[in-house]
């Protein structure tokens, strides 16, 4: 087996509820929850906006805040030596945006900000969207991280640059869970890749409820994890078996070729 085969990665997916507009509070509780993962990951994944829940009012929440959870990553990551990643309200300058964070073990990061901002809810008139993917390179694996709305969009999600693992963290409501639960798994197969998708539970203060489906797929569209409740999903990524359907497929070499602007 060569070094490129034999390469695992441990991902948590911590599925959970978000206390409205009070990241203080948040950040105590996915600390705890944090804390309350036994095994020794790789990469812990939180969900999308895990500090404030999804608000559309995000001058609601202090223009500090953002640095201060992005150093509070820092310290989760540093303290269980794996990579923590999600994402939150984030202001730079006179702009709001939706950003998620890759922390490394080391507190390095890397950042995307949303390209699909949500429309149906107004995230586009109060947060900027992004214009450039994110593509991490961590333990062997080639990372794509990507949020919620995103997931609609095949072509932004399209693996043109040989990744590993496409990651969505969201809020996504009940009503349209059917479709998440869909399209995670066709990301999956028409990119040859590992797919998860991180939701959050319980009703938010606008009254959405969200039901979770966290999951993790194989490049063939197995479900390899799934939750429906607050829990933390903890699963083991193995190249090999990417590497095997890849080569004996090859159904990316007979990809289409072409430039977003």
């Amino acid at each position: 087996m060569s070094n490129k085969d034999n390469l695992h990665l441990q991902v948590a997916l911590v599925q959970s509820p978000i206390k409205w507009e009070d990241p203080q509070d948040n950040r105590s509780f996915f600390g705890q929850k944090i804390d309350q993962v036994k095994e020794k990951v790789d990469l812990i994944i939180l969900p999308e906006m895990f500090s404030t829940g999804f608000t559309m009012s995000p001058e609601n929440i202090h223009e500090k805040e953002g640095d201060i959870t992005l150093q509070w990553m820092q310290r989760m990551a540093q303290k269980r030596d794996c990579a923590v990643t999600g994402s939150m309200v984030y202001k730079e300058e006179n702009h709001y945006y939706n950003r998620l964070f890759f922390v490394f073990p080391n507190g390095h990061y890397e950042s995307y900000d949303k390209r699909h901002t949500f429309t149906l809810a107004g995230e586009h008139k109060k947060y900027t969207k992004g214009t450039k993917k994110c593509i991490v390179e961590y333990k062997g694996f080639k990372i794509c991280p990507l949020i919620c709305y995103d997931l609609r969009f095949p072509v932004w999600s399209r693996n043109t640059e040989d990744v590993d693992l496409l990651l969505y963290v969201a809020n996504w409501p009940a009503p349209r869970i059917n479709a998440w639960d869909a399209l995670l798994k066709a990301r999956a197969i028409e990119n040859m890749v590992y797919c998860i998708g991180v939701n959050r539970v319980g009703k938010d203060y606008e009254g959405h409820l969200y039901t979770g489906h966290s999951g993790i797929y194989d490049p063939l569209g197995e479900r390899i994890g799934f939750s429906e409740k607050d829990e933390t999903l903890v699963r083991t990524l193995d190249k090999a078996i990417l590497n095997k359907y890849r080569e004996k497929l090859r159904f990316l070499e007979d990809r289409d070729i072409f430039t977003i602007h």
